[in-house]
Formats: C-alpha cells, sequence, structure tokens
C-alpha cells in the first residue's frame, strides 16, 4: 500500500515510500549530471523527505512505547491471583 490517509484525512506516502523516494534522489544527485537549478531542486526534496521519514519515526517510536506499556501492565499479575507468587 503505498499511500496511507492522515489524522487530517488527506493522502500521504507511507515511510517505505518516503525512503525509497529519498534514496532514488541521493543516488541521483550521487551520479552528478544534473544541473544547478536541478540539483538544488533534488536536494530541497531530500531534505523534506528526510524530515518526513524523521518524524514517521518518532510517531513509530512513540506507538512502539505506548504498546510495551500497554503490554507491560497486561502481563502484570493480577493482585489478588491465589497462583502469584507471593509479594512480602
Amino acid at each position: 500500500m503505498a499511500e496511507e490517509k492522515s489524522a487530517e484525512g488527506g493522502k500521504r506516502e507511507d515511510f517505505d515510500g518516503r525512503l525509497a523516494r529519498l534514496e532514488a534522489v541521493v543516488e541521483e544527485l550521487e551520479e552528478g549530471g544534473l544541473g544547478l537549478e536541478q540539483a538544488l531542486e533534488r536536494y530541497r526534496e531530500g531534505v523534506g523527505l528526510l524530515k518526513g521519514c524523521r518524524t514517521a519515526l518518532e510517531a513509530y517510536q512513540q506507538q512502539v512505547e505506548e504498546l510495551a506499556a500497554d503490554a507491560e501492565l497486561t502481563l502484570r499479575p493480577f493482585a489478588e491471583d491465589p497462583d502469584a507468587p507471593d509479594q512480602g
């Protein structure tokens, strides 16, 4: 799935799509061959893609931390469980 809905209801490219495009932009810049204006435009695009990737990674990290915290609460033994080891 190349696109997903954003919170605002619009379309946005997913992380993998942005990362693939960023890699293509970097390769294009490394090859040379672009005029100054084209190279600047690709560089500008790359910076935007990088920013989007970092933002997405931060959001994913937050989700993982929240899920881990939820899992930790879920896995905690029930205080009145007769099979739980003694805490005192």
